[in-house]
C-alpha cells in the first residue's frame, strides 16, 4: 500500500451517540499520518554547496594578468550559475568582465573560468533572475536569489604552469580536451623554450598514450595584427594538427570568439595541409584550405571591426613578400570580449576509428610571436 493511499477499511462505518464513528477517528488519524509521511517523503531542497579545485594565486597589482579558477558545486536548482568575483584594493570585481558576468555550470557539475587576478577570490551561485554589481564593497550573504557564497585567499603559487615566450607569459595546459575528436591528454612538460627563445611544442608517448601540448596567453590583446613565425610543418602525421586560435571561456556567444589557422590534413595524407577558419566551421565561407610549402613561414591574423584577414606568407623583412595564401572574412566576425590567444599541438583522430594511427613523436618550433595593436 502507498503510504500516500487511505487505509484499508476506511470506508466501513459504525455511528456512535456522540455522532463520531470510531472507525472514523481511526481514519482521521491515519490519513493525518500518511499526509505527514507523504510531505516527509517529498524531495526536499539540497543545500548547495561550492568547492574550490583551482584558485589562481595572490596579485593585488597586475590586473592585466589572468588564469583559470574552477571548482564544482552540488545542489545547483536548474537555470542557476556561477559569478566570479576577485578582490583588488579592498573591492570586489565582477568577473572576467562586467558584459560577460555569468559562468555556466558544466553537465559534471564543474564550473570554469579565466579571472583578472587579485588577492582573494569569491564564488557566487545564483538564480537566473540576479543581476552582479559591477563592483562591491562586501560580498552578499545566501539568501532570497544567491543559494551559496564561497571565498579563498590567492595561493602563494599558482597551480597553473607558465612558460615565457616573446615577451609574454602563457599558461600551459594540463586538463585533458577533447579538441580532434579524441580525449587528448596535456602534459606541461611537452613545452618549453630553448636558448634561443623559440616555443617548441610537442606530442611524447606518456605511459602507453600520446600527450600533447599547448598554451594560452595570459591576458586579451583585442583588435590588432599577431603574428607567428613558424618553422617547417611539411613533414607532421596526417594524424597530427598545429592550430593557431582563439578562445573565450566566458561566454558561448560569438562561438566563444574561436577564429583558427590550422596546420594539419585531419587524417588524411590526400588533404591539403593548412586552412583559415572563423567558426562555425560548417558554413562553408568559413573555410578556406591551402597547402603550406616546406620550410619557415609566417603566419599573420589581423583583427579590426568587421573584417578578419588572415595570411600565410615567406618570413622577409619587406612589405611585398610573396603571399602563399590570403583570406579576408568580412561576416559575423566576433568582436573583442575575454578571448586569449592559443597555440595548440593535437592528435587527431577520423571518427569512428579506434585509433588515431600516430606511430612517431611529433613537433612544432615557433621562432617568435609579434602583437601590434
Amino acid at each position: 500500500m502507498s503510504r500516500c493511499q487511505s487505509p484499508p477499511g476506511a470506508e466501513r462505518y459504525q455511528p456512535r451517540k456522540d455522532g463520531m464513528a470510531p472507525s472514523a477517528i481511526l481514519i482521521l488519524i491515519a490519513l493525518f499520518a500518511s499526509l505527514v509521511g507523504c510531505h516527509r517523503g517529498t524531495k526536499q531542497d539540497v543545500e548547495a554547496k561550492i568547492s574550490f579545485t583551482q584558485v589562481p594565486q595572490s596579485n593585488p597589482g597586475d590586473r592585466n594578468l589572468q588564469d583559470v579558477m574552477e571548482g564544482t558545486v552540488s545542489g545547483a536548482r536548474p537555470g542557476q550559475r556561477m559569478v566570479i568575483y576577485s578582490k583588488s584594493g579592498g573591492l570586489w570585481w565582477v568577473q572576467p568582465l562586467l558584459t560577460a558576468p555569468y559562468t555556466p555550470i558544466l553537465p559534471d557539475q564543474v564550473w570554469r573560468n579565466e579571472t583578472h587576478l587579485g588577492t582573494d577570490y569569491a564564488v557566487l551561485l545564483v538564480d537566473p533572475s540576479y543581476q552582479p554589481a559591477a563592483v562591491l564593497d562586501r560580498l552578499p550573504k545566501p539568501g532570497s536569489a544567491v543559494s551559496a557564497v564561497a571565498v579563498s585567499p590567492g595561493q602563494e603559487k599558482s597551480s597553473s604552469f607558465f612558460v615565457d615566450f616573446s615577451g609574454y607569459t602563457w599558461r600551459v595546459r594540463k586538463k585533458p580536451s577533447d579538441r580532434g575528436g579524441t580525449n587528448n591528454r596535456y602534459d606541461p612538460d611537452n613545452v618549453y623554450t630553448d636558448q634561443a627563445g623559440a616555443l617548441h611544442l610537442r606530442i611524447i608517448n606518456r605511459d602507453q598514450q600520446w600527450t600533447c601540448s599547448e598554451i594560452n596567453l595570459t591576458r586579451s590583446l583585442g583588435y590588432g595584427t599577431y603574428t607567428f613565425t613558424v618553422e617547417d610543418t611539411s613533414k607532421l602525421d596526417p594524424s597530427v594538427t598545429f592550430g593557431i586560435f582563439t578562445w573565450d571561456y566566458s561566454t558561448d556567444s560569438e562561438n566563444h570568439r574561436e577564429f583558427d589557422i590550422d596546420i594539419g590534413r585531419w587524417g588524411d595524407p590526400e588533404n591539403q595541409n593548412a586552412e583559415f577558419v572563423l567558426q562555425p566551421p560548417f558554413v562553408a565561407a568559413n573555410v578556406t584550405r591551402f597547402m603550406a610549402p616546406r620550410g619557415k613561414l609566417k603566419y599573420t591574423i589581423a583583427w579590426e571591426p568587421g573584417r578578419l584577414t588572415m595570411s600565410a606568407s615567406r618570413p622577409s623583412e619587406s612589405p611585398n613578400a610573396s603571399f602563399v595564401a590570403r583570406h579576408a572574412f568580412t561576416s559575423d566576425v566576433p568582436t573583442p570580449g575575454f578571448e586569449s590567444l592559443r597555440l595548440t599541438l593535437y592528435v587527431y583522430r577520423i571518427p569512428n576509428l579506434a585509433s588515431s594511427g600516430l606511430q612517431r613523436p611529433a613537433e612544432v618550433v615557433v621562432d617568435r610571436f609579434e602583437f601590434l595593436p
